[in-house]
């Protein structure tokens, strides 16, 4: 269980975020320098090197949004241009592509960011590039929209599985259609029939925090307040749940501790949004109170499960129910060991997850939950804290990642297992380099005294 520390307040980071934005220049440009495009997208590292993995195409829009974030701190024009022509050369292909749940991460990631840092000044205005940048949100998330499974209660946004497979994950993706919607845009189905995004973006929402998230009221013998499924099975014919299971977890009964991170960070993020809605465009999808307190009601119980079945540090292993802990010992009443015999740690859930912690913290207190919020964002603190400094913070000037010891695919046995070692770590991926910039970039602007980081600043 985490040991939150009480008396670190966020400008007591300002060091180790300092040092964190410089390594994090140098990454961008060793991968800029040495990474060969024709490969594919960079996925995770071996022995320092990012590397590809033909599965789907989800981590490109990482790559180039972590320079724009890089430019959000430096300013350095130079690392704009080359995000920009890369977003243009590249990203089409992710704005129209129907066969992936990850709009969210590649769209939001690059043209999300770019809108965003002109909305904010920080870019010149154009209104031909504006128009671009929302053209590209708009179709992301109707093309996100025509993934739907419907079901007995609603519908959700299937993955690339198929159909009958609703991933926990996908929470995130939902950015995307709430984006496309606050920008007024209208998709059509089969006979002109007009389709909501908002309502099938909170439709998912909802199918989520009811299949995804378990809150120990008896559903199941594995019923824990809090623990996730990374994906939930349905009958297509009937819409009916029939299981859960995982794909990247150990079992449908365990949690993926990276799933969990995904709804952390994904309902509370959704809180925030829900904030700015107007109530007579959510009117139809049910009264606002309702969604806010079923969406908080999936923010807290995954944040609670998260610092429960975490280390004494923050950073979990890649798998609550993984089959070797147990020869760790009491391995969750100290800091996380990424060298051990048994069982990788996971740092990149900790990166997603730790914005979810501090989102729900501030939006706890400013909900006048003063006690609850402290609680949440003073862990969030703790987490980030420790992935800020050795030896999740990679300063080897050679090694192309920036978040240390995180792992892809601990089923398949994907991840790169270093000479002397018996499983994975020492390796970076693109997503938990993505998300440790991101949380630093919403922290530093916290510190700043700055505009508040959200995705949907972009349309505000």
């Amino acid at each position: 269980m985490i040991k939150i520390d009480n008396k670190l307040n966020p400008a007591d980071l300002t060091g180790k975020l300092q040092r964190f934005w410089q390594l994090s220049e140098q990454k961008i440009h060793l991968i800029e320098k040495q990474y060969d495009n024709s490969q594919g997208s960079p996925v995770f590292t071996v022995d320092g090197k990012y590397s590809t993995r033909g599965w789907t195409e989800w981590t490109q829009g990482f790559q180039y949004g972590s320079a724009l974030l890089q430019f959000d701190i430096s300013g350095d024009p130079k690392i704009l241009q080359t995000a920009k022509s890369h977003v243009i050369s590249k990203m089409a292909p992710h704005v129209s592509h129907f066969g992936v749940h990850d709009h969210g991460f590649n769209n939001v990631s690059t043209y999300g960011n770019l809108l965003r840092l002109m909305k904010e000044g920080k870019i010149p205005f154009n209104e031909w590039e504006k128009n671009f940048y929302e053209l590209a949100l708009k179709i992301s998330g109707a093309v996100q929209a025509s993934r739907w499974t419907p079901i007995q209660s609603g519908g959700f946004i299937h993955s690339f599985n198929g159909a009958h497979s609703l991933f926990v994950d996908t929470i995130r993706s939902c950015r995307s259609l709430i984006i496309s919607h606050l920008l007024g845009h209208i998709s059509y189905g089969e006979g002109d029939a007009r389709i909501n995004l908002l309502e099938r973006a909170v439709m998912h929402m909802q199918a989520t925090a009811k299949y995804s998230v378990y809150y120990g009221e008896g559903r199941d013998n594995f019923d824990v307040w809090g623990r996730t499924a990374h994906e939930s099975i349905f009958n297509v014919k009937d819409g009916s749940f029939r299981c859960p299971n995982s794909q990247q977890g150990y079992s449908g009964f365990t949690t993926w501790t990276r799933g969990l991170a995904w709804a952390m960070c994904g309902f509370s993020e959704q809180l925030e949004a829900l904030d700015i809605i107007d109530k007579n465009e959510s009117a139809a999808l049910g009264d606002k109170d309702t969604l806010s307190s079923m969406m908080l009601k999936a923010a807290k119980s995954t944040c609670d499960f998260y610092l429960k079945n975490t280390s004494a540090d923050g950073i979990p292993y890649w798998d609550t129910g993984a089959p070797n802990l147990y020869k760790l010992g009491d391995y969750l009443s100290k800091p996380a060991n990424p060298f051990n015999d048994f069982e990788p740690v996971d740092s990149s859930a900790a990166a997603i997850g730790v914005q979810g912690l501090l989102r729900l913290g501030r939006y706890l207190s400013e909900k006048e939950d003063a006690e609850a919020g402290k609680k949440y964002f003073q862990a969030g603190l703790t987490v980030l804290n420790t992935l800020l400094d050795e030896p999740y913070l990679s300063t080897d000037e050679n090694h192309q990642g920036l978040l240390l010891h995180s792992v892809y695919h601990q089923p398949n046995g994907w991840d790169y297992i270093p000479e002397g070692s018996t499983i994975p770590n020492g390796e970076s991926c693109m997503w938990g380099d993505y998300h440790i910039r991101e949380v630093c970039l919403y922290l530093q602007q916290i510190i700043n005294n700055k505009n508040y980081y959200t995705y949907f600043n972009c349309v505000q």
